[in-house]
């Protein structure tokens, strides 16, 4: 067994469990930021993370993250901004439009400080602010892959001083690639699996069911 404190709660849970899994395993009652009890998908589960003889706080999945003796966790709060970026994909004619769209949507993205606190904080271990960069430039192809591991936390865009939402943008580069160019073969196949019913949940997969 571990032993651990989560959200002040000083608590024991199995070696090979998450930081989620443990903080159910102990009774805890989850009411929001569930995640997903798998690999990190949906960024609701954010924590800063303190290990043992470490100073430094980090931020971590706890969904995807595995318990430490010692390990000190906080659960951070969902956060709204207080301007969001409106945009209709639809209205994007062609190719031409897309620096001058990217500009006028996300106007404060081309400000940067390069002060590398979105990568710090991603914990996807993304290049965020390389892929910021490049969607300035219009290299969307090379944006998208920057961002193609995202699972929206938001912690990038807390820690922006200049407010870009770099997980925003990087989404607003995917979606009008999608948009503007063939889907993906391998995507337009397993679509097509789930609507036939081919493709079946494996719920004996690593990681697809909490330890009892």
């Amino acid at each position: 067994m571990v032993c651990l404190s989560i959200e002040g709660h000083q608590i024991e849970a199995p070696t090979n469990c998450s930081i989620l899994q443990a903080f159910v395993h102990a009774g805890q009652t989850l009411v929001e930021g569930v995640g997903c009890m798998g690999q990190g998908v949906c960024g609701s589960c954010r924590v800063m993370v303190r290990r043992s003889g470490e100073q430094e706080v980090k931020t971590a999945l706890a969904c995807e993250t595995l318990i430490e003796d010692g390990m000190q966790v906080a659960f951070l709060d969902y956060f709204t901004a207080p301007a969001r970026h409106v945009y209709r994909i639809e209205d994007i004619g062609d190719s031409w439009q897309v620096l001058s769209t990217i500009s006028e949507t996300f106007p404060e993205a081309s400000h940067c400080r390069h002060c590398s606190g979105c990568d710090r904080a991603c914990p996807k271990g993304l290049d965020v602010q390389r892929g910021v960069n490049l969607a300035v430039e219009g290299k969307l192809s090379a944006s998208s892959e920057v961002f193609d591991e995202c699972v929206m936390c938001n912690l990038c865009t807390l820690a922006c001083p200049e407010h870009i939402r770099p997980n925003h943008l990087g989404l607003f580069v995917r979606r009008m690639i999608a948009a503007l160019s063939l889907r993906p073969a391998d995507l337009m196949r397993r679509l097509q699996q789930i609507e036939s019913g081919e493709m079946k949940i494996d719920f004996d997969a690593p990681g697809a069911q909490p330890p009892r």
